[in-house]
This record gives C-alpha cells, structure tokens and sequence, in this order.
C-alpha cells in the first residue's frame, strides 16, 4: 500500500474519531473568529473582504466552524475534508444554525471538486498534515477562478515551546503532521502572485503556559488550540499586552519564524 494512502487512513480514522466523540452544541462558530485570541481568522477577514454571493471551498473543515461562519456571511460553501466523520458533523451543525452547505469527502492532494469554481479557498490548520505540499497547491490554483484567492494557517516548525508541547500532546494530534517551514512559502509564491504570510502568537504563547503550570491542564486532556477560543476579554486583561506586543515582534525578519502559526495568501493569475 503507498505510503500517502497509509498516511491518509490514519489521518480520517484520527477525525472520524474525533467528529463522533464530539457534542454538536459544544461547538464553537462564532467564536473561531470572534474570539479575542482568533487573531489569525480575524486578520484574515480583514483581507477577505465582503463574503456575500461568494463561491468558498473549505479544505480541511474539520468539525464545520469556518463554513458555518462563512455560511452565515452569505457565502456559498463547499466543505470538504478527508474523513466522512468530520463532513458529516459538519452539515448537522449548518443545520443546527439554518445554513446550507455542500459536503465533500476528498484529500486535499486531489480536490473532488471541478476546475475554476470557486472565488476563495479556506484552509486552515490542515497544511501540516498534508505529504505533498506541491499537489495540493496545484489543486488549490486549478479549482480557483481567475482572480481567485486562497487563506491559510498552519503551525510553524521553529518554537521550542510549541515544540516541546507537540512531544506532550500525543493523544490529540496525529503522528503524520509537519508544522510548516520557510520552504513552504517559498513553495507557494511558485503557483500563485501576490503571495504574502504573516506571523501569530509568539510573547502571547504566555498563555500555553498558563493552562499547563497554574491552570495544571495536561495537553492531552484539552486541545490547547480550541481551549483559547473560550477565553473572553475580561479573562484575559494579563494577555491582551502580550497580543499587543506580538504585533511588533512578528514584524522582525528573524524572530518572526519563532510564532506558532503563519496566515499564507496567494491569488491565482488572470487569463491573459
């Protein structure tokens, strides 16, 4: 058997699990980009622009968060992921908030999608997990329209700390990802133009810290990266300056490598 059908029954049996063992109410929609720590999301918005009438594919969906919010936008959204389980909960919870999606089970090395359809393609913390990375970016620009753009977020390889958190987390991630490198970006600007990434979370990872020595949560016991979505602005007046200062340390050449997660964008050239 190939190695990246190997990699890809693993990767939707982990999700399968994961959609099954998860309650639909406890989802969290709104806050996945309203959130004070949705930082990543919240930029991306702001580059977006107006989702009305829009044709938006969703790599990677996961539980369904970002399609429902993207739905409730006026978007028109495809929502797509490698395991049956995740797209699944996915249509339910668009139900659940009176939206209508389109589910399709697909890997994101070969989108199940047709060519030139779609005005935005989404995806987020799904990268990492991907073997090849050429592939799906050559997807991404063959089912995007002319003009098209895509978003992204991913992790970084470069932190200690996040590191050392990925040797902690075992039971919540699955044992295929690669936290994204310089090389990926690099690895973008080769198939679309206007290609552009920004740093997240660097003095802000103070919270990290804090579930794990004062909070004492375990890293297996609580997905770290859905428990800030939960955090509110009053909680959260000790972090809100550290936020503040990532602003300028993501903005140093060198430092900048050393954030938890990087925003990509890239547009997809015009016919001649």
């Amino acid at each position: 058997m190939p190695a990246d059908t190997v990699t890809h029954r693993r990767e939707a049996a982990f999700h399968d699990a994961w959609a099954e063992s998860t309650a639909l109410g406890g989802i969290l929609v709104r806050e996945c980009f309203e959130a004070p720590t949705a930082v990543e999301n919240r930029f991306i918005l702001s580059r977006m622009g107006p989702l009305a009438g829009k044709q938006l594919l969703d790599i990677g969906a996961g539980l369904g968060e970002s399609s429902v919010y993207f739905a409730l936008q006026g978007a028109r959204v495809t929502t797509l992921d490698i395991s049956p389980g995740m797209v699944e909960t996915a249509l339910r919870l668009g139900k659940l908030y009176g939206v209508e999606l389109k589910g399709v089970v697909s890997v994101a090395e070969e989108l199940n999608v047709p060519g030139e359809t779609y005005d935005i393609v989404y995806v987020a913390n799904t990268i990492h997990h991907v073997q090849d990375r050429a592939k799906m970016f050559n997807e991404i620009r063959r089912v995007l329209r002319p003009g098209g753009r895509f978003f992204s977020y991913d992790p970084l390889a470069y932190n200690p700390a996040i590191n050392l958190y990925r040797r902690m987390a075992t039971q919540v991630r699955t044992p295929d990802e690669q936290p994204l490198t310089r090389a990926d970006v690099k690895l973008a600007a080769k198939y679309f133009s206007n290609t552009g990434h920004r740093e997240f979370w660097i003095a802000s990872l103070a919270l990290f810290a804090k579930y794990y020595l004062k909070d004492r949560v375990h890293p297996n016991q609580d997905r770290y990266w859905k428990r800030i979505l939960r955090e509110t602005s009053r909680d959260l007046w000790w972090w809100m300056p550290l936020r503040s200062l990532d602003g300028t340390l993501t903005r140093v050449p060198v430092v900048r490598w050393l954030a938890w997660n990087m925003v990509m964008w890239g547009e997809k050239a015009t016919k001649s």
